[in-house]
């Protein structure tokens, strides 16, 4: 069986890409490219707390991540979305923290953006899938 570009899908977020029509991730030979995540509720609508909004987005790639045999310690490079990060910044770094808590951290760069879909933050990744699931 070819690994190139096959979808990854997490468990119970199947209707939400289907009715946007993009895959939640690509995994292509060892590496996987994972869509941009927000914080969205189950509902999909945003939750409108901010930290618990990055917290919910981070939560959702551990899903992805997970479903393709991942975890956040094979992510190598993140790219995250702001739309105030000036006043954010302190709430990202509190749960980047978190996620993110020993070297070697993952290559990280951050976009002020004006507009995220009704959301706040959102975060895509590129991981390398381990040796095993290979």
């Amino acid at each position: 069986m070819s690994l190139a570009n096959q979808a990854i899908f997490p468990p119970n977020r199947h209707a939400l890409y289907e009715a946007h029509g993009y895959s939640p991730a690509i995994r292509s030979g060892d590496l996987l490219f994972v869509s941009g995540q927000v914080g969205s509720r189950e509902d999909g609508t945003p939750e409108p707390d901010f930290k618990k909004q990055v917290e919910l987005a981070f939560e959702n790639l551990r899903a992805i991540l997970e479903a393709a045999g991942c975890s956040f310690d094979d992510i190598i490079d993140v790219t995250s979305f702001h739309t105030d990060p000036e006043n954010q910044f302190g709430d990202i770094m509190a749960v980047k923290g978190v996620v993110f808590d020993q070297a070697p951290y993952p290559n990280w760069t951050a976009v002020g953006v004006t507009w995220l879909s009704g959301f706040d933050f959102e975060i895509k990744v590129v991981a390398r899938i381990p040796d095993a699931q290979v």
